[in-house]
């Protein structure tokens, strides 16, 4: 029985779960969290994992490990191999002012959204590495000077559980390397000339490995006595041979991991409820929407992920619980008092800025206030639909991008709502299908390392029990409504 583990280094947290590579058996877990805040010194990563390992109980038994990270994140390091800043994250909006240079200085070959779409199958927005890196050569040039390599959160994870073994053993993969904005998912290379458009020069990037190909080997020493690994022990029974260590896979976006974790299918479309929203299929072909909506990304086993990101997503409940002062648990029952639409009551919750429309600067707002509706299950109603309406909205990009739609598959810690689970098939109007909670970023971590331990020409078949189905229930006035109020929003 051997077993793997896949480590979900996210926005507010790093968990890592150890499961059987063959049936998918959860044997145990572990988790630690982040540093708040959209900047992060990498080391709090590190030491994140660290804990969640400990918490885990160790390494010692694992075949292969995978990580799954956060998009996006802009970790710059120097020729030593220091991190020369605190990394940018996805959520961090200070680069929207350079995302639409970017655009406007490719109006030279023609239409510069189109530019982008066609090279990298997304239009720049300030969650993008890209936008971040001409940020830094704009605002911090002395720092940007220093940058001798830049990766990604789970790079950089994973190349430093191999013992950061120098520059030119960075590895990402195709998933999170489609989320930079200078690789190309239709050519599968990177688009170095874009990479120097965006910091002014050329730098290292990490090889990009296919679906199966292992980033290295787990180094003893990397984890102090929390790998377990035995001097000079050889490959586990049933298992890839390695250099005497774990296999490192190579890891993954969080979006690709998840998809990999449910086992999203054709006519699956995965909305993923965390500290973002997200809105994206599994396809045969990669996606170019000019309109900068659905993002083309690549996935994690060799095909594609078209996406749709949405900043503010389940701490919208968290926003609407503290103003009624009130748990998420009693939010949730509050909003299922109200009726569907909230009797005109309608949040548009774009209380972090937001990606999905492009409206960086724009602010929350509640419209429809009447005595009426001047109540705490009225409002908590109101953020629930008006949380779920904007990734409706992803929704509707993805099939005009021609996605077909089955089912949707509902997951994140948002989803431990009852109000969430229950109102998103009036919101969606398709049915609903709800995995029992989990962490199915690390999920699909394992299931890729497991992929990589075993090998096999697809990810070994693990089992989901648990699922609960909710039929479709549209009631089209809630998205009619919150549609007309999302459109008086401003992005001042």
């Amino acid at each position: 029985m051997p077993l793997v583990a896949g480590v979900d280094s996210s926005t507010q947290s790093c968990k890592v779960v150890v499961r059987d590579a063959e049936t998918g058996a959860l044997v145990r877990q572990g988790r630690a969290p982040h540093p708040d805040g959209t900047e992060v010194d990498p080391q709090a990563w590190w030491e994140a994992l660290l804990a969640a390992v400990d918490a885990a109980g160790g390494l010692a038994d694992v075949a292969a490990v995978s990580v799954a990270g956060q998009q996006h994140g802009m970790v710059c390091l120097d020729e030593a191999g220091e991190v020369v800043r605190p990394a940018l994250l996805w959520n961090d909006t200070r680069s929207a002012g350079t995302a639409r240079d970017l655009i406007e200085e490719a109006d030279g070959d023609g239409d510069g959204r189109r530019f982008w779409a066609e090279a990298t199958g997304s239009v720049p927005v300030a969650s993008f590495t890209a936008t971040k890196l001409r940020w830094l050569a704009r605002h911090e040039p002395a720092n940007a000077d220093r940058v001798a390599a830049v990766c990604l959160p789970h790079d950089w994870l994973t190349w430093r559980l191999a013992g950061a073994p120098g520059l030119a053993a960075l590895r990402t993969d195709r998933g999170d390397a489609s989320g930079t904005g200078y690789w190309s998912p239709r050519t599968g290379e990177y688009r170095l000339d874009l990479l120097e458009r965006a910091l002014g020069r050329a730098v290292r990037v990490p090889t990009v490995l296919g679906p199966t190909e292992p980033a290295g080997v787990l180094d003893p020493a990397a984890l102090g006595d929390r790998s377990g690994a035995e001097a000079g022990g050889g490959p586990r029974p049933g298992v890839a041979a390695s250099a005497g260590g774990a296999l490192l896979g190579p890891g993954t976006g969080d979006n690709a991991a998840a998809a990999l974790g449910v086992g999203a299918g054709p006519g699956d479309v995965v909305v993923s409820i965390g500290t973002s929203g997200t809105v994206f299929a599994v396809a045969d072909a990669p996606a170019a929407d000019d309109s900068g909506i659905v993002a083309g990304f690549a996935d994690a086993t060799g095909r594609f992920l078209p996406l749709v990101c949405t900043l503010n997503a389940a701490r919208v409940l968290d926003a609407a619980a503290a103003m009624l002062r009130v748990g998420l648990d009693e939010l949730s029952a509050l909003a299922l008092t109200a009726p569907p639409g909230a009797d005109g009551l309608v949040m548009v919750p774009y209380l972090e800025g937001e990606r999905t429309p492009n409206r960086p600067r724009a602010t929350g707002s509640v419209h429809g206030l009447t005595l009426r509706t001047s109540t705490p299950a009225h409002l908590a109603r109101a953020a629930v639909e008006g949380m779920l309406c904007a990734l409706a909205d992803g929704l509707d990009a993805l099939t005009a991008q021609g996605a077909a739609v089955r089912r949707v598959i509902l997951v994140g810690g948002g989803t431990r709502s009852d109000a969430v689970r229950r109102i998103a098939p009036q919101v969606f109007g398709r049915p609903v299908v709800v995995p029992p909670p989990g962490e199915y970023v690390a999920d699909g971590a394992a299931r890729q390392a497991a992929w990589v331990a075993l090998g096999g020409a697809t990810p070994p078949e693990w089992t989901l029990t648990g699922t609960e189905t909710y039929a479709a229930d549209p009631v089209p006035a809630v998205r009619a409504r919150y549609a007309a109020a999302r459109d008086l929003v401003v992005d001042y």
